[in-house]
């Protein structure tokens, strides 16, 4: 076996080694990342259908309401969705998408 063949053998080695090493922490974030697009696509199903506060959403979802806060301060931050009117001490959040229909008919 030649210099060239033996470098390849064992960076192949060391790259199956690392795959395996690295396994577990691949599948965490791969089921996180699902997780947080089933919850993205909940909140935006719910708030097509009508403006809502953090709690309305959160009962309707089944998803904790400082979760929901959190999300949609995120969806806020990249334009997403705004705050509508307030509803006692809660804004009702639409998506930005809806306003913009609105304003155009």
């Amino acid at each position: 076996m030649s210099h060239d063949d033996e470098i390849k053998k064992k960076k192949k080695e060391a790259m199956k080694k690392l795959r395996n090493d690295r396994k577990e922490w691949i599948t965490k974030a791969s089921t996180m990342v699902k997780e947080q697009k089933t919850i993205l696509k909940a909140i935006k199903g719910h708030l097509e259908n009508q403006p809502a506060t953090v709690p309305e959403i959160s009962k309707a979802t089944g998803i904790s309401s400082d979760r929901i806060l959190w999300y949609l301060a995120t969806l806020k931050k990249y334009g997403e969705i705004i705050e509508g009117e307030k509803n006692g001490g809660y804004f009702r959040y639409v998506l930005a998408e809806t306003e913009v229909e609105k304003t155009a008919e």
